[in-house]
C-alpha cells in the first residue's frame, strides 16, 4: 500500500477547539462519505492528545529543541500509487479530491501544511492487525517526523536509519513497551513523487517535507519504567543522535480517529 502523510498546520484565525471540531465533525465524516470515488482503503486522524503535551515537551527537550509540533497529522491509504492514480484521473474522484481540498481550507492553512506520499516499513507488532490509539484507551501514538543530518544527505539517512537504528529499537522494544512501531519512508519513486506533485498543487501545500516518520504505539496505562527503560530509551537517543537532524524534525504525540478502515475492500 501507498500512504499520504498530511502534517497540518491550522489556519491562524481558527481556534484549537475549532480547528478539532471542523476536522473531526466536518471533515473526517466528508472523507468517510467519499471513499468509494476516492478509491481509499483507510483514513486516520491523529489528534493531540491534552493528556500527554508534557511528553511532547519532555521529548523535545532531550533532544535539545525541535521544530514546534503540528496541530494535527492526517494519513490516507491506497492499495497501490495505479489505485491513486486512477481515482485523481477519474471524473468522480477528480470532483472528490477538489471537495475535501476546499473543506480543508476552513480550518487549515495548506501552505503551511506539508504533505508527501510514503511508504510503510513495520519494526514491531505485537498483536493481529493494526494498533490504534483509541480515545477510551491508554494507548498513546507517538508520531516522530524527521530529516537527517545534512552531511548525510537523504539516502545515506535512509539506509541507517532503515539498517542499523531499526534494529536497535527493534530489541529494546519490550523494554520500552512498545506496542507496535513502524518506519515510513517517503517516497522519491518518480511516479511517487509526481503523484505527490499533483496532491501538492491540488491542496495548495507548499511547507517542506521530511524524509518520514517514526510511528510507535504505547500503553500509558500498564507501562512501567524501570532500569530497562531508562537504558532502552538512552540507546535510542543516542542512536538518534548519529543520524537525525533534531532541529529539522518535530514529534506529535495524540490518539487516533480512524474514519475509513477497508483492509476487507
Amino acid at each position: 500500500m501507498i500512504r499520504l502523510v498530511q502534517l497540518l498546520r491550522r489556519r491562524s484565525d481558527v481556534s484549537a477547539e475549532d480547528f478539532t471540531a471542523c476536522w473531526r465533525d466536518v471533515h473526517g465524516p466528508l472523507v468517510a462519505g467519499l471513499q468509494t470515488p476516492l478509491g481509499l482503503v483507510r483514513h486516520v486522524q491523529l489528534h493531540r492528545d491534552p493528556a500527554d503535551q508534557g511528553l511532547d515537551r519532555a521529548a523535545t527537550a532531550a533532544r535539545g529543541g525541535m521544530q514546534p509540533s503540528f496541530d494535527g497529522v492526517a494519513e490516507t491509504w491506497w492499495r497501490s500509487a495505479d489505485a491513486l492514480r486512477a481515482a485523481l484521473d477519474s471524473a468522480a474522484g477528480s470532483a472528490a479530491f477538489a471537495l475535501l481540498a476546499e473543506s480543508e481550507r476552513e480550518f487549515i492553512d495548506p501552505a503551511a501544511s506539508p504533505l508527501w506520499l510514503a511508504r510503510e516499513y513495520p519494526q514491531v507488532s505485537g498483536q493481529l492487525g493494526r494498533v490504534v490509539a483509541g480515545w477510551r484507551t491508554g494507548i498513546v501514538r507517538i508520531h516522530f517526523d524527521l530529516n537527517p543530518h545534512e552531511h548525510l544527505g537523504d539516502e545515506a539517512g535512509r539506509r541507517y536509519w532503515l539498517t542499523q537504528h531499526g534494529p536497535l529499537v527493534r530489541s529494546y522494544s519490550p523494554a520500552r513497551g512498545i506496542l507496535a512501531y513502524n518506519q515510513v519512508h517517503r517516497d522519491d519513486a518518480p511516479d511517487a513523487a509526481a503523484l505527490t506533485a499533483r496532491l501538492a498543487a491540488l491542496h495548495g501545500s507548499a511547507a517542506p517535507t521530511y524524509l518520514g516518520h517514526a510511528e510507535a504505539w504505547f500503553d500509558r496505562i500498564s507501562g512501567q519504567g524501570g532500569p530497562e527503560r531508562d537504558a532502552a530509551a538512552a540507546a535510542a537517543l543516542a542512536d538518534e543522535r548519529e543520524f537525525i537532524d533534531w532541529d529539522r524534525s518535530t514529534i506529535i504525540v495524540g490518539k487516533d480517529l480512524v474514519f475509513v478502515e477497508r483492509d476487507w475492500a
